[in-house]
């Protein structure tokens, strides 16, 4: 399974520029998670012309302007090739994933008594900062934003997951 990753692409209308980049590096992909930030369901329709798109909804994804669009939902959660992946918006915290993991003497609050069972990767946006890392046994990955990045109006990036015989492997790629 290729998977494109793709966060903050912060589209407002369709007239507005849209890197030819992106499709040139998600090229070939299975599927494309977006992870938020959309602005407008454009972004997924153009997206969709290179494979199918599944996303989270960002923060500045309002509903009159996103809709009832039934690819975008809060988080989702999948499964391909026995990895269990989540796509959010926001990049959870590490108690989020671990509850027994402690920050400043704080711990989560156990009154819920809710079992987490980590997902193997978490694809997030939010901070326009592409990054790769390893919690425990989760791999969190933000592609960055492919028009956005730093919160500068220039290329940025997006990402590739490859799932083989359980195996993930991530990349971050440039769009210059």
């Amino acid at each position: 399974m290729f998977i494109g990753l793709i966060s903050d692409s912060h589209i407002a209308w369709p007239e507005q520029s849209w890197p030819s980049q992106i499709k040139e590096k998600l090229r070939g992909v299975d599927l494309i998670l977006h992870a938020g930030d959309i602005w407008i369901p454009w972004v997924l329709d153009e997206l969709e012309t290179i494979a199918p798109v599944l996303a989270a909804q960002g923060d500045d994804d309002l509903e009159s302007d996103i809709g009832e669009d039934k690819r975008i939902v809060k988080r989702q959660v999948l499964s391909y090739e026995g990895v269990d992946i989540w796509v959010q918006h926001i990049k959870p915290r590490y108690a989020q994933i671990d509850p027994s993991y402690q920050v400043n003497y704080y711990t989560v609050n156990r009154q819920a008594q809710e079992v987490i069972v980590p997902p193997d990767v978490i694809v997030f946006g939010h901070s326009h900062f592409a990054e790769i890392e390893n919690f425990k046994s989760t791999l969190l990955i933000n592609p960055g934003s492919p028009t956005l990045p730093q919160y500068l109006p220039k290329l940025g990036t997006v990402g590739l997951l490859t799932i083989r015989a359980g195996k993930v492997d991530a990349k971050l790629i440039p769009l210059e």
